[in-house]
């Protein structure tokens, strides 16, 4: 077979589902290459992750015997069959030498109304890999997880990424509210470039579990970023004391912006002022920022 991929997304982050496809059809002998819209293709893969909020489909044609689209931007109810979900995926489409990337576990118990995690992968979060199935030696891994904390498999998991020796970064970020002194401590044991938390839901428990993690961790305030989520259902008083309280604790803030597009003027302000770092530590207070 002759197969084009389209990275409707764009290459700013590798598709993984279009890695997998494309191992997949070259270890049973078929040619693939990035989607030419001068060439005729026996299939070609559609894949896009981001709705189109963010990301608009393609409007122009596709010449192909078939064309199969994928990925959460079509929807929830479309997934890979599980001879290339469980395949190696070809790193070299993207050019990509030195990362892994791949998912431990699936799912996620808390079901938060702004993520999709819940309905698309289900409410327990469960093991689907062992690391060595997408990670060949790379000094670099992404783990994509949304959840692994609360996976009952999450000491063997941890203690695989220890023993790889190579530098994760947790994508999605790790549940602060799962994070126990045992899971901490080995947390400690993996080479990490940067640790993900959130505070995503305005509550006072959250606040108690950072607390915990910072005495816990062994990681300074440069490397360990707390998301706060804003312009969903909290005020701007309840965005910032989320800011304030995260640096007190010893962490860094970093503001995410729910439908940026039509958030306010003030929230986008709100992630300018907090994400730039030289500015954050420059003015300390919100009300002095000048935009």
């Amino acid at each position: 077979m002759d197969v084009g991929l389209i990275d409707v997304d764009g290459h700013n982050f590798p598709n993984l589902a279009l890695m997998k496809l494309s191992a997949w059809h070259k270890a049973h002998g078929d040619h693939v290459e990035w989607w030419n819209g001068l060439k005729y293709y026996d299939r070609v893969y559609q894949a896009k992750v981001f709705d189109n909020t963010y990301t608009k489909d393609n409007d122009f044609v596709v010449q192909a015997g078939e064309i199969i689209k994928g990925g959460t931007g079509y929807g929830l109810d479309n997934e890979l069959p599980d001879e290339i979900e469980h395949i190696c995926p070809d790193y070299g489409l993207y050019g990509i030498a030195d990362t892994a990337y791949g998912f431990l576990t699936r799912g996620c118990p808390r079901h938060c109304a702004f993520c999709i995690v819940g309905d698309k992968e289900g409410l327990v979060s469960h093991k689907v890999a062992d690391l060595s199935e997408f990670w060949q030696g790379q000094k670099f891994i992404e783990i994509l997880d949304p959840n692994l904390l609360a996976c009952k498999a999450r000491s063997e998991l941890l203690e695989q990424l220890a023993e790889s020796g190579g530098v994760v970064n947790f994508n999605q970020g790790l549940d602060v509210r799962f994070l126990t002194e045992d899971t901490a401590n080995q947390i400690n044991h993996i080479k990490t470039s940067m640790i993900h938390f959130a505070w995503d839901n305005y509550e006072q428990r959250t606040r108690e579990c950072l607390e915990h993690a910072r005495e816990w961790l062994d990681k300074d305030d440069r490397h360990v970023r707390v998301y706060v989520l804003t312009n969903f259902n909290t005020t701007l008083e309840q965005d910032l004391e989320r800011v304030y309280t995260i640096r007190d604790i010893g962490f860094d803030p970093y503001v995410m912006v729910f439908d940026k597009p039509h958030a306010p003027k003030e929230i986008k302000h709100l992630q300018r002022w907090c994400n730039s770092k030289w500015v954050f530590r420059s003015c300390e207070d919100f009300k002095n920022y000048e935009p």
